[in-house]
């Protein structure tokens, strides 16, 4: 199994510090210090592609890790090009509250902006 850390600054997932705090504050709830923060890519969705954000103590062959703050982010090699430059961010505000995904590969997204294309 082949765990490659990706520490580039341009090209991964980036993590800002507000979803990184919070994904912190998740996994001291779940009490399981070998979780990380899996996102993938999976086919589904209005628009055909749609993300899936999840707690994960696997490491597949092929996995880039990085880390925002001592938060590990893992994305499998499939996902990986979909995801490249994505920005995840934590919004906590009257009109919404939960994680977002800035995706510049994204060319058509639907309303519910849980699936892009």
């Amino acid at each position: 199994m082949t765990v490659q850390p990706d520490t580039t600054t341009q090209g991964g997932i980036v993590l800002t510090d507000a979803a990184a705090s919070k994904v912190k504050s998740l996994l001291e709830q779940e009490g399981q210090a070998d979780l990380r923060l899996r996102v993938a890519v999976q086919p589904g969705g209005c628009s055909g592609l749609r993300y899936q954000l999840f707690f994960d103590d696997r490491q597949l062959e092929g996995d880039i890790v990085r880390d925002f703050s001592g938060v590990d982010v893992v994305a499998d090699r499939m996902s990986a090009p979909y995801l490249s430059g994505a920005t995840i961010d934590f919004v906590d505000s009257i009109e919404q509250q939960g994680f977002t995904i800035d995706n510049p590969n994204a060319t058509n997204s639907c309303a519910c902006g849980d699936s892009f294309h």
